[in-house]
């Protein structure tokens, strides 16, 4: 069973920097796509960055120029590097794998969640 784990989460500053990182066990990522969504208190859950097992990646257009997504094929690692954050990022990222070589922004398009890393952004 496909399990992910999210971690590096926590408090930081107004315009500080957080890298978190998503972890796969049972299998490694291989070709699947990965991607990075974000739910705050009382939203849905959106979606902030995706990757590509060719390395392309995409961004929702409210990180776009301070986010980072990576990925770590050997380690079956992905990791997004956040910078220059605003408090308008706090919220619970969840990483999510999907059984398929291209990304999607879809959250219905992801088989596989993890529970979560809360970041929090402070004025």
């Amino acid at each position: 069973q496909v399990q992910l784990v999210e971690s590096g989460g926590g408090l930081v500053q107004d315009g500080g920097s957080l890298r978190v990182s998503c972890a796969a066990s049972g299998r490694a990522f291989n070709i699947s796509a990965i991607a990075w969504f974000r739910q705050a208190p009382g939203k849905g859950r959106e979606f902030v960055a995706h990757i590509q097992w060719s390395g392309t990646t995409g961004y929702a257009d409210s990180v776009k120029g301070r986010f980072t997504i990576s990925r770590d094929g050997a380690k079956s690692l992905v990791y997004m590097q956040m910078k220059r954050l605003k408090h308008e990022d706090t919220a619970i990222y969840y990483c999510a794998e999907r059984d398929n070589t291209y990304s999607s922004r879809s959250v219905a398009d992801y088989s596989y969640w993890g529970r979560g890393t809360q970041v929090t952004v402070s004025n």
